[in-house]
């Protein structure tokens, strides 16, 4: 099993009913067993129904269905509840297993949420050419591993003592290699297979929120090559087919993506590519700096939106069509009666731009309190 993120879910309901799982991600190697884990409070009224609970996977079905009864995980299932606490673990796991598990109670059906997110990973070989007649070889998983693992590393089948990420090769080296992490032996990756590196591209070259944009995935491979695409920090397929197409683009979308290709002789996985989607501003949010302001103060205004690229700022005073002020933050050194009005700003790029919504500055007058003068006393 690969580091776990050791945060903690707490759910509360009511009449002191609550759920918490630690952790509440968990990424295990294909083909490994995993175990994750819940503790539950409950009322001491009519407790011993609770320890009928079992586990199931969120959003499979609309009522929760028992893993052991579960079609794909019968026979791979076991739980382990006693007192306050239960256990599932998941044997030979598969890439179908990454999903969100819940446990629930059978008496009130009470439930926790978020579970725990399982993610299933298993190993492989990136291939990219190095300097002059080198070839590097990087072992690879979609979730993170423990701080500086050590890894094993696979010639023809037999065990090298490299235990590095990366092995070096001769760019036309004909020899087998696969990678394993070290205390995890039996779940190796699968060897470089005869393929070549896959290449991707994008089209078009500038990408705007709202436009069609497809990627494209392309090896030289004997059988033919299937496909799939990737996210980067996202293990379930984004795609499997030699174009990922999206019809219109969100700048959610941003982010670098890779393609996967294999054949029965094994798979190979392309450099990533990245995709920066570019939008107009948001809805600029204004602000004022102090909230309450007197004559003669100083005073800053201050403009922010989301875009991309980053906006420019225009300041304006209502009935007034010259810009008052050019920046996202606008100072007033000395504030005045004069300067008392309605402002906006607005934000714009190559991709579009809008104005905020009013700011009322209220300038209030700054009254000086004389105090009486006093003669001394007469001696």
């Amino acid at each position: 099993m690969l580091l776990p993120d050791y945060s903690v879910a707490v759910i509360t309901g009511q009449d002191d009913w609550a759920v918490t799982y630690t952790p509440t991600q968990v990424c295990a190697f294909k083909g490994s067993a995993v175990n994750v884990s819940c503790t539950f409070t409950y009322p001491s009224a009519g407790s011993t129904e609770v320890e009928k609970g079992f586990w199931f996977m969120e959003g499979r079905r609309r009522t929760p269905v028992d893993l052991t009864t579960e079609t794909g995980h019968a026979g791979r299932v076991e739980y382990g509840c006693r007192d306050h606490e239960c256990t599932l673990t998941i044997s030979d796991l598969r890439a179908s297993d990454s999903a969100e598990y819940r446990f629930t109670t059978k008496l009130r059906g009470f439930t926790g949420s978020p579970g725990v997110s399982l993610s299933v990973t298993d190993l492989w070989v990136q291939v990219t050419r190095g300097f002059w007649v080198w070839t590097v070889l990087r072992c690879h998983s979609s979730c993170d591993v423990a701080a500086d693992p050590s890894y094993v590393w696979y010639k023809n089948k037999q065990e090298m003592s490299k235990k590095t990420s990366t092995y070096v090769i001769y760019f036309n080296d004909k020899n087998s290699y696969s990678c394993a992490v070290e205390g995890h032996e039996n779940y190796c990756s699968s060897p470089v297979p005869e393929i070549d590196l896959p290449s991707v591209s994008v089209s078009p070259s500038e990408i705007v929120e709202g436009s069609s944009v497809t990627l494209n995935c392309s090896s030289d491979a004997n059988p033919a090559a299937s496909y799939t695409w990737y996210k980067k920090n996202q293990p379930r397929p984004h795609g499997e087919e030699p174009q990922l197409v999206f019809s219109s683009i969100q700048s959610s979308d941003s982010g670098q993506y890779l393609c996967e290709a294999e054949n029965h002789l094994g798979k190979k996985r392309s450099e990533f590519i990245s995709i920066d989607v570019k939008y107009g501003p948001r809805l600029p949010s204004v602000s004022v700096s102090p909230s309450e302001i007197v004559e003669g103060s100083s005073v800053t205004l201050t403009c922010s939106s989301d875009a991309n690229p980053a906006a420019s700022y225009t300041w304006y005073k209502k009935n007034q069509t010259r810009p008052h002020g050019e920046g996202d933050i606008y100072r007033f050194t000395s504030i005045s009666s004069e300067d008392r009005g309605i402002y906006y700003c607005k934000a714009e790029n190559k991709h579009g731009e809008i104005n905020s919504s009013s700011l009322f500055l209220n300038v209030q007058c700054e009254y000086n309190t004389l105090e009486p003068k006093t003669s001394p006393s007469s001696l």
